[in-house]
């Protein structure tokens, strides 16, 4: 059901976010992001309604009929089976982000090794992710299925498109089931290729220069931040080098400015 751009595709009809739900489900399970009964996935069907996997059941074997509907209050609306007890998490980033049509939630291993380590995934080490997510913070343990967990969430939902939870996995959202499915696969390569550069010795990173150009050039590779998206840089070549906790911010004219200066250096170069 994904073959399609999100810009080419009509509004899809509940029956087809139906089937993208268990195939997701399906791709999940075969990358190893869930094992057993984890996990869980909803999508936005209008403004009233969110469609979304029940609980207690493997997420490669769902049928479109397992699936569950219910308000932004949480109360089902459709489907015989129970719904998940991390719907909570979904309903509050659904009231947060009016962008946001997809969630995805699941344990990756290296991504949640990361996040049970205490340790985000907030380094300027590949230009992709920082051009796709900026970076992908650590938000501290909360209880699953407890309004705890949304709480520990809430700071991070209206800056980030992926957020690590402690001790317990990685919750992605997006403009479709896809993108967020997308950025999942992201955090988890994002994490392997971290781990693997911190085991060789030192992890490489961006300046501070480098990583501005890569934010401001998002929208030209089609990439929107989140509504409320804070001018913060993930950690870079000085601030690792200093070994000082404090983080560089641009505001957007300071990054225009740093287009125009790289512009004019490759223009003087030729």
């Amino acid at each position: 059901m994904f073959p399609e751009s999100s810009s080419q595709r009509q509004p899809k009809t509940e029956e087809q976010h139906r089937q993208d739900i268990c195939l997701t489900g399906r791709w999940m399970y075969e990358r190893g992001f869930i094992v057993a009964c984890e996990g869980n996935l909803s999508v936005r069907l209008d403004g009233k309604r969110i469609l979304t996997t029940p609980t207690g059941m493997n997420k490669s074997l769902l049928t479109p009929g397992d699936l569950v509907i219910t308000d932004l209050e949480g109360r089902q609306l459709g489907g015989a089976r129970k719904v998940s007890s991390e719907l909570g998490m979904h309903l509050l980033i659904y009231r947060l982000r009016p962008d946001v049509l997809a969630i995805c939630h699941a344990h990756p291993p290296t991504a949640t090794g990361f996040a049970a380590a205490g340790r985000a995934l907030d380094q300027a080490l590949l230009p992709e992710v920082v051009i796709g997510l900026g970076q992908v913070p650590l938000a501290r343990y909360g209880t699953p299925g407890t309004p705890e967990l949304s709480a520990t969430l809430e700071p991070y939902v209206p800056h980030y498109d992926a957020i690590l939870l402690a001790n317990h996995g990685v919750v992605t959202v997006g403009p479709e089931l896809l993108t967020a499915f997308y950025r999942m696969e992201t955090v988890e390569q994002f994490a392997k290729i971290a781990l693997v550069s911190g085991l060789l010795g030192s992890s490489k990173l961006l300046s501070g220069r480098e990583v501005a150009k890569l934010i401001a050039a998002r929208s030209r590779y089609g990439c929107t931040p989140p509504p409320g998206a804070s001018p913060e840089l993930p950690v870079t070549a000085e601030v690792a080098e200093s070994g000082e906790g404090e983080r560089i911010t641009f505001t957007p004219k300071e990054l225009e400015a740093l287009i125009d200066e790289a512009v004019r250096k490759d223009r003087s170069r030729r």
